[in-house]
């Protein structure tokens, strides 16, 4: 309680959530443990059985980008929005040193303001305005902090600039300058399986699979089912570790929208030789420094038992685990049901309802 004091206001009690650790996963060379705090049954050992799948292939490559957040700055009452965007990209250079006179710590630690952007958007429910963005590098923190912060000092000098009037200084939680991707291969032998006398080859496996993948890349209502299965996942880690899952799915959803139509965060394809190739894109605000990851003690010995040097590192892992989610959840859809596994360990969740009652 003591902590639960310092985090929020008005605290009561501490709501507890199982901490499990999932197994098998051998990413970027490396074998990892992987805790996750989630209360669904099946998600842990999901996620742990399709990544021995995935070792069966050389297990999961992953990349990534800068750890670069987009700051926002709305600029209303422009009396010139055409003159005021050219003004403020000459200025760019004197925007950029005042953010990063903002937290030269982080500026020393390689960080910082990277570069300005500006948008404009002629009509609204409120009118024309401007919208400055200012790109951020937040090295291992997930940076809202120091971007809201940096927002707030930029404001007054842009509106000299513009003659406009500033309204929101705030990072966007789309954060797809901060992208995570990756992809595994599954030969098509590993999943051949039997089930209640039913046997299911690999290769048939691989084509199902990839029959319920395409579902998800063309219908929304498929989509969304389809990503939530990788958010099991990829919210069981960033919880474990202290992150904003709430970002990180806002971020998530709006990315999977970005064209204008919903769609799935990840793909899976036949390759030629006939074994099943996933990948996943989406973005990763997600810190090792700061904020919960810093104050929670099980967060510290979450990412201890990770082993992560990095921001960028642990979103890989987590990406990972997301691709690794989806994969037993399709194989499962795919083949025998999902309610095969999921309802026997619900079982057991309600006998315990039931005991404690």
């Amino acid at each position: 309680m003591r902590i639960a004091d310092h985090m929020i206001e008005n605290a009561v009690g501490v709501y507890g959530l199982p901490l499990g650790i999932a197994t098998n996963f051998l990413i970027n060379g490396r074998d990892v443990l992987i805790p996750m705090v989630i209360e669904e049954p099946s998600v842990v050992a999901g996620a742990s059985f399709a990544a021995k799948l995935a070792r069966a292939g050389g297990g999961f490559k992953a990349v990534s980008t800068a750890s670069e957040m987009i700051g926002q700055i709305q600029v209303l009452d422009v009396p010139n929005l055409h003159q005021a965007r050219f003004e403020l990209l000459a200025h760019a250079e004197e925007l950029l040193a005042l953010a990063n006179r903002c937290d030269p710590v982080l500026v020393g630690l390689g960080g910082g303001a990277r570069a300005l952007e500006v948008r404009l958007i002629e009509q609204s429910p409120v009118g024309g305005m401007l919208v400055v963005h200012v790109i951020y590098d937040t090295r291992d923190a997930m940076g809202a902090n120091a971007v809201n912060t940096m927002c707030e000092a930029l404001a007054p000098r842009v509106e000299e600039i513009t003659g406009g009037r500033v309204v929101l200084r705030i990072l966007s939680n789309l954060a797809d300058r901060r992208l995570v991707r990756v992809q595994c291969t599954v030969p098509a032998e590993a999943l051949t399986f039997t089930a209640d006398g039913h046997l299911y080859p690999g290769r048939q496996v691989v084509r199902r699979i990839v029959e319920a993948s395409a579902l998800a890349m063309v219908d929304p209502y498929r989509a969304a089912t389809h990503n939530k299965g990788i958010m099991n996942g990829v919210d069981a880690v960033v919880i474990a570790t202290g992150n904003d899952w709430r970002a990180v799915e806002a971020g998530a959803h709006a990315y999977a929208a970005r064209t204008g139509y919903y769609t799935a965060l990840s793909r899976w394809e036949e390759t030629p030789t006939g074994d099943l190739v996933g990948t996943l894109e989406m973005p990763m605000a997600v810190g090792i420094v700061g904020g919960t990851a810093r104050s929670h003690p099980t967060a510290q010995v979450a990412l201890k038992i990770l082993g992560v040097s990095s921001a960028r590192e642990l979103a890989e892992i987590i990406a990972a685990v997301g691709l690794a989610q989806n994969l037993a959840a399709l194989r499962a859809l795919a083949t025998e049901g999902i309610q095969r596994g999921h309802m026997r360990l619900h079982a057991r969740q309600q006998l315990l309802a039931k005991e404690e009652g």
